[in-house]
């Protein structure tokens, strides 16, 4: 089956820094292409998104021009998600750059990093609302303490595409159903919303995860958003910190195996290819 990665991650420490990677020493090296195919020799990856990995600020522009220089040579690379700041007045400058780049899907912004008001501000909502007359996405990166503050900024912006990832970041090494189960359910109600299946593996237990300790998480997210508003994602490398690419494909393919042919081609390909317009 035909699959696309809706969340890869690029990183080169000797040409752009990355601060929060210090804190993290599994990740506080370069992640490059060539490491990429080697993690997904096997896996019937045939497309990817590159999404921003939360570079320091003055290169958030330079990131999403060397990606796409990469992708120039390499059509693994479908779409880029780039990262911007909508809470700055200088957003439209710099949405108006990011727009010369031919494989600009969307923008994101991480913000779990970030004061919860900054997404609440009229110029951030002003901002986002910039993407839709070019088709562009916003990616939400959020905790799942945070998923009203995404259903707000939702709200005002409702001829935009968002698109949650890691199906809100819950706390699944420690069991963490509720509030998040209804919060998720409230932002799925949203219809310009969809959910990426994806990071779960790296907030499960390092040492005990199984395909059915991460089967509830998954099989709510698509009782939620429905299987046209579902997205699959590797987080690769971000999901080495329990498994490996290969082991997140492996499970989510075994999770899914009673699923429908239509449902899964849904999941793992036909909906990237619409969402996001590779």
């Amino acid at each position: 089956m035909r699959l696309i990665d809706t969340h890869q991650h690029l990183w080169d420490l000797a040409q752009f820094p990355y601060s929060w990677c210090a804190g993290i020493p599994a990740l506080n090296r370069s992640f490059s292409l060539d490491d990429y195919r080697a993690a997904a020799a096997g896996t019937g990856i045939e497309k990817t998104i590159f999404v921003e990995c939360d570079v320091d600020e003055p290169h958030i522009l330079a990131e999403a021009q060397h990606i796409q220089k990469l992708a120039d040579q390499n059509p693994l690379i479908a779409g880029i998600v780039a990262g911007g700041r909508p809470e700055k007045t200088g957003f439209p400058a710099h949405l108006e750059k990011l727009l010369a780049l031919p494989k600009l899907r969307g923008v994101r912004r991480v913000l779990h990093v970030v004061p919860d008001e900054i997404s609440q501000s009229t110029l951030f909502a002003e901002n986002i609302r910039r993407l839709a007359e070019h088709r562009l996405t916003f990616d939400l990166c959020v905790l799942a303490r945070q998923l009203p503050l995404a259903a707000a900024l939702v709200k005002k912006c409702p001829d935009v595409q968002f698109i949650l990832d890691h199906c809100g970041v819950p706390d699944v090494k420690g069991h963490a159903f509720d509030p998040w189960r209804t919060e998720l359910k409230e932002l799925a109600a949203l219809p310009n919303v969809a959910c990426k299946i994806s990071g779960l593996i790296a907030y499960a237990d390092a040492e005990k995860w199984t395909a059915e300790n991460l089967r509830p998480w998954v099989e709510h997210a698509i009782e939620c958003f429905g299987w046209d508003r579902v997205l699959w994602g590797g987080d690769w490398p971000v999901c080495n910190l329990t498994a490996s690419l290969g082991q997140w494909v492996a499970t989510t393919h075994k999770i899914f195996l009673g699923a429908k042919n239509l449902e899964r081609e849904a999941l793992f390909c036909n909906n990237a290819e619409r969402i996001y317009h590779v």
